[in-house]
């Protein structure tokens, strides 16, 4: 029997006021969020007398590009610095992350002896280190001084991020492995073809930390690579602009105008603002490629067998 006066459902659901109430809670997070970029980038763009006058906040009033010109005119080595910064990141990330990852498969591993006294050893270097000057006798012996490897060999393994890896792969039905054994795989096999795959969303997580940790890193090179310029990063060179420009007090600058100096066209804290966004701006163009495995990493293992 047909029903001709049945009320349809409606398509869109009516919003409530919680809603209302959580759309406005997350424009304010939103706001609060991006407000600190924005001015950091408005006060980079802006003129630095106008910026001294204060009042900006993430629209430039007097846009000039001023700012980055004088960082990048002050320092030639910032293209060769810039290089370096992407190469030990890349090397740096991958080795690190696949290091940290063979690590955590060990330690995983229920059958392996030392399982637990190397878990307890791992986790005591995140509380005791043998402090600074032994650890540059150590880089020192090992022939890492003034060597690019000095970026890369003792950044590769991290006990948090073994611990983190290795926390998600006790997660993995074991049924999965033994099946692969019974079809044959070896360990290493294993470790790619199922391990591996499944780890993808903690290991995206490690790299972007990996990632961030050495594009960051200056006092590396400023303890083991400082009379090497050929191994010179952007933020060892950023930081030495940076402090150059400290440098100068509010009666320099001023001697500086009247002079017609250069440099008197900018003000330490526009070449701060610059010097951030240049730092920054490399990480957030890597972030959205990352930020599906971190979506995938909320969901995955919500639910037990």
């Amino acid at each position: 029997m047909n029903v001709k006066n049945s009320k349809k459902k409606p398509l869109l659901k009516r919003a409530t006021t919680i809603d209302y109430v959580l759309a406005i809670v997350m424009l304010f997070v939103i706001i609060v969020t991006l407000y600190p970029f924005l001015n950091v980038l408005a006060i980079s763009l802006n003129d630095a007398t106008d910026t001294a006058r204060g009042g900006l906040h993430i629209f430039p009033r007097a846009f000039t590009w001023q700012n980055y010109q004088e960082v990048f005119s002050s320092n030639n080595n910032l293209l060769l610095a810039f290089r370096n910064s992407v190469l030990r990141t890349a090397i740096g990330t991958v080795t690190a992350t696949f290091s940290c990852a063979v690590l955590a498969h060990v330690l995983s591993r229920k059958d392996f002896v030392f399982r637990r006294h190397i878990n307890i050893l791992l986790t005591l270097t995140m509380y005791v280190s043998g402090g600074l000057i032994p650890g540059y006798l150590l880089i020192r012996e090992l022939g890492l001084i003034n060597n690019f490897a000095v970026y890369i060999i003792p950044a590769l393994i991290s006990a948090f991020n073994v611990i983190v890896i290795r926390s998600f792969i006790d997660d993995i039905p074991d049924a999965l492995e033994e099946s692969a054994r019974i079809d044959g795989a070896s360990d290493f096999t294993i470790f790619l073809r199922v391990i591996m795959p499944l780890c993808m969303p903690v290991l995206a997580t490690i790299a972007l930390f990996v990632a961030v940790g050495q594009w960051n890193s200056w006092f590396d090179t400023y303890l083991y690579a400082r009379s090497n310029t050929n191994l010179t990063t952007l933020q060892f060179e950023l930081m030495k602009i940076m402090d150059n420009a400290s440098s100068y007090t509010a009666s320099d600058v001023s001697r500086m105008n009247q002079q017609g100096t250069q440099i008197a066209r900018t003000t330490p804290e526009s070449i701060k603002m610059a010097i951030t966004i240049i730092a920054t701006v490399p990480i957030l163009v890597v972030y959205p490629f990352l930020q599906k495995y971190f979506v995938s990493g909320l969901t995955l293992g919500a639910v037990k067998s």
